[in-house]
């Protein structure tokens, strides 16, 4: 087996709690070695100089859209993996609203296949009910067997008590997450932003906070009562984050994550109908945006996810309450990341690290993932967190440019993604 060298790198590493100057060896697909800065004493085939470096398990995104099958004029799995891999992240979630939609074994099956392509791992999520209508749960069983690792109907919202109800009890059978894309349709009918005073000046309907507090406060109370495993995806409201903290300070097994579109900008940004700036759930208010900031910050949110959503140019290029909602995501969420949280918030990278490795490894219940540990996959995410760079949309090997951060600039760039101690990207 080929043995790969990272050496002179700062190595970070949540799960062994290791933040420091190690040199770590890679043989085969598997990580075989930590050591202090310059105590490795083997030959290897390739030697990887990661001074400057931050050297950390590969980054792990537990929600994207890559629109296979059905939609390969705005992603394929291809081209989705190969952002995924120029981004940091060796292993992505792909959500089932897909056409058809992700609800059987055979499409899971079918999106793994190694015809499709992929530059990183693929793990998928199937849909919770047959056809995501919300009526009739899929088989779970079937699912998991065929190497689905967790179910929803995101985009369309499981809002009957009693179906979401026993989507949590079976699945706690099977110690799968049930992820819930928190709204209350009946709140949001055609909403394309978040209430408020820019909503109010535009024109544009607005779409209460409360649309998401009340489905999250529903889906703990039946979490609590069933012992299931509830994972709130893209929280963006202050009242759904208290909800989760007051949960989990009660031991409800109930898991989040938020955006960097959430964490990083806000619905005041929208100011000329960019379409770029609708997504669901909306930019949300300031006070909003900083409770989700103090939530990464203190351990309420577990995860940092993309909710990578590739559409169309033509689609986008639309009058802003008919454009759909989505913005791409996985090749700026480092540098978000960084720039906010980190260099204008203070937060330790050790935590951001955490929040994009070690959290959605255990969420998704990815074994051998997000962790250098020995025997590990040797998944490895390369940055430089100095860095500063500049976002082009027109250069993003994704198929789509639906971005609001086109022309940013941001701190902490990756340098080099290994995939099972391959190289899917490297700058150098």
């Amino acid at each position: 087996m080929a043995k790969m060298i990272l050496k002179n790198g700062h190595l970070i590493d949540p799960s062994q709690n290791l933040d420091g100057a190690y040199d770590l060896l890679l043989e085969g697909h598997r990580v075989a070695q930590i050591a202090a800065r310059g105590q490795l004493q083997v030959q290897a085939d390739e030697i990887f100089d990661a001074r400057d470096m931050i050297v950390a398990p590969g980054f792990i995104d537990i929600h994207v859209h890559l629109r296979e099958p059905g939609q390969s004029y705005k992603e394929t799995i291809a081209s989705g993996t190969m952002a995924a891999a120029v981004g940091g992240f060796t292993s992505v979630c792909p959500m089932p609203n897909t056409s058809p939609i992700n609800d059987s074994p055979a499409i899971t099956r079918w999106m793994q296949d190694a015809e499709r392509g992929a530059h990183v791992n693929v793990f998928p999520i199937a849909a919770a009910t047959v056809g995501s209508l919300g009526e009739q749960l899929t088989d779970f069983a079937a699912l998991k067997d065929d190497g689905a690792v967790g179910v929803t109907d995101d985009g369309k919202p499981i809002l009957r008590h009693e179906i979401m109800q026993q989507a949590l009890a079976a699945a706690a059978k099977l110690n799968l997450p049930v992820i819930q894309h928190a709204e209350d349709t009946r709140m949001t009918k055609d909403a394309c932003m978040n209430s408020g005073p820019t909503a109010f000046r535009l024109g544009l309907r607005g779409w209460p906070g409360e649309a998401e507090s009340t489905i999250v406060e529903r889906d703990i109370r039946l979490a609590a009562e069933t012992k299931g495993h509830l994972h709130v995806a893209h929280l963006s409201t202050s009242a759904a984050l208290n909800a989760v903290r007051k949960a989990k300070e009660a031991s409800v097994h109930v898991t989040c994550e938020v955006t960097p579109h959430h964490f990083t900008l806000l619905d005041e940004d929208l100011t000329d109908y960019n379409t770029n700036f609708k997504m669901n759930p909306p930019l949300r208010s300031r006070e909003d945006r900083e409770a989700l900031i103090t939530g990464l910050a203190d351990g309420t949110v577990d995860c940092i996810a993309t909710d990578h959503a590739p559409h169309a140019q033509h689609e986008k290029n639309a009058e802003f309450d008919r454009a759909p909602f989505g913005t791409t995501g996985l090749e700026t969420a480092l540098g978000l990341a960084i720039s906010v949280l980190h260099v204008r918030h203070k937060i330790p990278l050790q935590r951001i690290i955490e929040l994009m490795t070690l959290n959605p490894a255990r969420v998704m219940g990815l074994e051998g993932r997000g962790t250098l540990v020995e025997g590990s996959h040797a998944d490895v995410t390369i940055f430089d967190p100095a860095k500063k760079w500049t976002f082009h949309a027109a250069d993003s090997v994704s198929k789509s440019r639906n971005s609001p951060f086109d022309g940013r600039h941001m701190h902490g760039k990756v340098v080099a993604t290994i995939v099972g101690g391959i190289f899917k990207f490297r700058t150098k």
